[in-house]
Protein backbone atom coordinates (compact mmCIF):
# COMPACT_ATOMS: atom_id res chain seq x y z
CA UNK A 1 0.00 0.00 0.00
CA UNK A 2 1.60 3.71 -1.03
CA UNK A 3 0.68 6.28 1.20
CA UNK A 4 2.37 9.15 -0.69
CA UNK A 5 4.99 11.08 0.70
CA UNK A 6 5.98 11.11 4.41
CA UNK A 7 6.09 13.94 6.69
CA UNK A 8 6.20 14.55 10.55
CA UNK A 9 3.25 17.60 11.64
CA UNK A 10 4.82 18.77 14.91
CA UNK A 11 2.68 21.03 17.64
CA UNK A 12 5.15 23.70 18.50
CA UNK A 13 5.19 26.61 21.47
CA UNK A 14 6.86 29.40 19.32
CA UNK A 15 6.58 29.29 15.65
CA UNK A 16 9.47 31.60 15.40
CA UNK A 17 11.72 29.45 17.35
CA UNK A 18 11.27 26.05 15.72
CA UNK A 19 11.52 27.96 12.54
CA UNK A 20 14.77 29.30 13.50
CA UNK A 21 15.78 25.99 15.36
CA UNK A 22 15.42 23.57 11.69
CA UNK A 23 16.79 26.52 9.83
CA UNK A 24 19.98 25.71 11.34
CA UNK A 25 19.78 22.32 10.58
CA UNK A 26 19.28 22.90 7.21
CA UNK A 27 15.50 23.11 6.46
CA UNK A 28 14.32 25.94 4.12
CA UNK A 29 10.30 27.09 4.68
CA UNK A 30 8.42 26.03 1.41
CA UNK A 31 5.16 26.80 2.24
CA UNK A 32 2.84 28.15 5.40
CA UNK A 33 3.69 31.69 6.73
CA UNK A 34 3.85 33.25 9.98
CA UNK A 35 0.66 34.57 10.35
CA UNK A 36 -1.57 31.44 9.32
CA UNK A 37 0.32 29.90 12.36
CA UNK A 38 1.77 27.16 10.23
CA UNK A 39 5.51 26.82 8.15
CA UNK A 40 6.34 23.45 5.85
CA UNK A 41 9.81 22.86 5.71
CA UNK A 42 11.94 20.52 3.96
CA UNK A 43 15.37 19.34 3.88
CA UNK A 44 16.31 16.97 1.24
CA UNK A 45 13.86 14.54 1.12
CA UNK A 46 12.90 15.39 4.78
CA UNK A 47 9.55 17.45 5.26
CA UNK A 48 9.08 18.76 8.71
CA UNK A 49 5.02 20.95 9.54
CA UNK A 50 5.21 22.99 11.70
CA UNK A 51 1.85 23.93 13.65
CA UNK A 52 1.38 26.43 16.23
CA UNK A 53 -2.07 26.25 17.95
CA UNK A 54 -3.66 24.03 15.80
CA UNK A 55 -3.50 20.75 17.46
CA UNK A 56 -1.94 18.93 20.60
CA UNK A 57 -0.11 15.65 19.29
CA UNK A 58 2.47 15.84 17.04
CA UNK A 59 1.00 14.01 13.68
CA UNK A 60 2.96 11.01 10.94
CA UNK A 61 1.29 12.58 7.95
CA UNK A 62 0.91 10.43 4.36
CA UNK A 63 0.01 12.69 1.05
CA UNK A 64 -0.96 10.42 -1.58
CA UNK A 65 -0.22 11.84 -4.76
CA UNK A 66 2.79 13.87 -3.84
CA UNK A 67 6.33 13.05 -4.16
CA UNK A 68 9.77 14.66 -3.13
CA UNK A 69 9.48 16.43 -6.51
CA UNK A 70 5.25 17.59 -6.32
CA UNK A 71 2.53 16.15 -7.71
CA UNK A 72 2.71 12.64 -9.09
CA UNK A 73 0.43 11.27 -12.13
CA UNK A 74 -0.24 8.43 -10.91
CA UNK A 75 -1.30 7.35 -7.00
CA UNK A 76 -3.57 5.28 -4.73
CA UNK A 77 -5.99 7.40 -3.77
CA UNK A 78 -7.03 8.05 0.09
CA UNK A 79 -10.45 6.41 -0.07
CA UNK A 80 -9.00 3.02 -1.25
CA UNK A 81 -6.37 3.55 1.39
CA UNK A 82 -8.71 3.73 3.39
CA UNK A 83 -11.39 0.77 2.71
CA UNK A 84 -7.68 -1.41 2.79
CA UNK A 85 -6.85 -0.46 6.18
CA UNK A 86 -11.03 -0.78 7.33
CA UNK A 87 -10.72 -4.62 5.55
CA UNK A 88 -7.68 -5.36 7.72
CA UNK A 89 -9.54 -4.09 10.62
CA UNK A 90 -8.18 -0.48 11.46
CA UNK A 91 -10.73 1.73 13.12
CA UNK A 92 -10.38 5.04 11.16
CA UNK A 93 -11.52 8.46 13.51
CA UNK A 94 -12.38 10.78 10.33
CA UNK A 95 -13.56 8.88 7.48
CA UNK A 96 -13.29 10.21 3.65
CA UNK A 97 -16.52 10.75 1.93
CA UNK A 98 -16.28 7.47 -0.82
CA UNK A 99 -18.50 8.98 -2.81
CA UNK A 100 -16.53 12.48 -3.67
CA UNK A 101 -13.01 12.45 -5.87
CA UNK A 102 -9.92 14.90 -5.40
CA UNK A 103 -9.15 16.18 -2.05
CA UNK A 104 -10.29 14.18 1.11
CA UNK A 105 -8.78 12.85 4.39
CA UNK A 106 -8.72 10.06 6.76
CA UNK A 107 -7.54 10.00 10.45
CA UNK A 108 -6.86 7.32 13.13
CA UNK A 109 -4.79 6.62 15.76
CA UNK A 110 -1.70 3.58 15.99
CA UNK A 111 -1.47 1.07 18.83
CA UNK A 112 -0.19 3.90 21.24
CA UNK A 113 -2.17 6.62 20.55
CA UNK A 114 -0.15 8.94 17.79
CA UNK A 115 -2.17 10.53 15.52
CA UNK A 116 -2.03 9.25 11.81
CA UNK A 117 -3.01 11.79 8.88
CA UNK A 118 -3.42 10.89 5.29
CA UNK A 119 -4.21 13.82 3.64
CA UNK A 120 -5.29 14.04 -0.26
CA UNK A 121 -4.83 17.40 -1.48
CA UNK A 122 -5.08 16.43 -5.00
Amino acid sequence: MDLGYFSVSLTVKDLTVSKEFYEKLGFEVTGGALEQNYLILKNGAALIGLFHGMFEKNILTFNPGLGGDGPLESFTDVRKIQSALQDQGVEIQQEADVETEGPAHIAFEDPDGNPILIDQFF
